[in-house]
């Protein structure tokens, strides 16, 4: 393969396996960084695209929105950042700037934002092309690979935390990527964690212990104190009326995944009293900044395993099946 071109995984269906090609390099456009990919984190997200559960992506499409990279050609109007400039890039990829939601800090509810390995191709490559805006500094303490969660299950993670308030007691569903960085923040702000694994999935249950959980169980399981805020991360929609029934009065469920199986039918009387539902959408640049800022502080420490490139497919599968503790990590060849 020469210089001109790159190795890249690509979705050429939902309901397919991604298939290796070689693909021409891409070029930035004036306000784009090219980026050589060093990591690119794999995220439930993508499975939800594969599977077709997100209906509109962009075909043939590389996935990967958890990308960490190395500058390596800048566009004409770029200045943020130069060549030789380590830098991530996460989920949100592009807003207009213009419309109100941008215009009041709400940039990710913008009805034209593109997505990256969704609207655009993204990092499950070599070579991955971004829009400078949307591409953030790293702290030097993390190595590429380490860095790479960050920037989804970290980001997301930080604004489902935010969304909860000062919720003192806090329960965290679903204990994969996103779950165990973010309870390193809540455990780092005095808050208790109080994890729900699959029923039985034992091992989870200690890691999340091992990471700071005060308790940990199944969902199925009552938690020994009434909660603040519950986080779902799992994307099985009944957990949000399980979670709903947790809570203290004035509690908050926070459904952080972007797709959820539908929320089943529950009374009145679990909702009074002030409890709240409600979703995280997407990120702002404003919670990368911070978070990426809280991160070293905490520190929060990221548990992966990396995979070759060529290895996406068996990356997915195992994240599927839930054979990985922390978060799976794609390693491109270098060239």
């Amino acid at each position: 393969m020469d210089d001109s071109h790159m190795e890249a995984m690509v979705l050429r269906a939902p309901h397919t396996a991604l298939v290796r090609s070689d693909l021409a390099r891409p070029r930035p456009d004036e306000h784009q960084v090219l980026l050589r990919v060093n990591a690119c984190a794999v995220c439930r997200t993508d499975l939800h695209i594969l599977d077709g559960e997100l209906t509109r992506p962009k075909l043939p499409l590389i996935p990967g929105h958890e990308i960490v990279g190395v500058v390596v050609e800048c566009g004409e109007h770029v200045d943020r950042f130069a060549v030789g400039d380590r830098v991530g890039v996460p989920w949100l990829g592009w807003t207009c700037g213009v419309c109100t939601f941008c215009r009041s800090g709400r940039e990710n509810l913008c009805d034209d934002a593109r997505f990256t390995g969704y609207d655009m191709d993204g990092g499950f490559a070599q070579f991955a092309v971004a829009d400078d805006r949307y591409c953030f500094a790293l702290p030097d303490s993390y190595s590429d690979v380490d860095a790479a969660p960050l920037l989804c299950a970290g980001l997301i993670g930080y604004r489902a935390l935010r969304l909860a308030g000062d919720a003192a007691r806090v329960g965290i569903y679903g204990f994969g990527a996103a779950a165990h960085i973010i309870a390193q923040v809540a455990a780092h702000e005095g808050r208790e964690i109080y994890a729900f694994t699959r029923p039985g999935d034992t091992a989870s249950q200690d890691f999340a212990r091992e990471i700071g959980a005060v308790w940990a169980g199944g969902s199925d399981t009552a938690p020994p104190n009434p909660l603040g805020a519950a986080l779902i991360f799992a994307p099985d929609g009944s957990l949000v009326t399980t979670a709903l029934r947790t809570l203290e009065k004035g509690g908050t469920v926070v459904c952080g995944g972007i797709h959820m199986s539908d929320i089943p039918g529950f009374p009145y009387r679990d909702l009074w009293e002030e409890r709240v539902i409600r979703s995280v959408a997407n990120l702002t640049r404003r919670d990368a900044e911070e978070f990426l800022a809280v991160a070293p502080r905490v520190p929060v420490l990221t548990r992966t395993t990396p995979y070759p490139l060529t290895d996406a497919n068996a990356a997915l599968d195992d994240l599927r099946h839930g054979r990985i503790e922390g978060a799976a990590v794609l390693v491109p060849a270098s060239r």
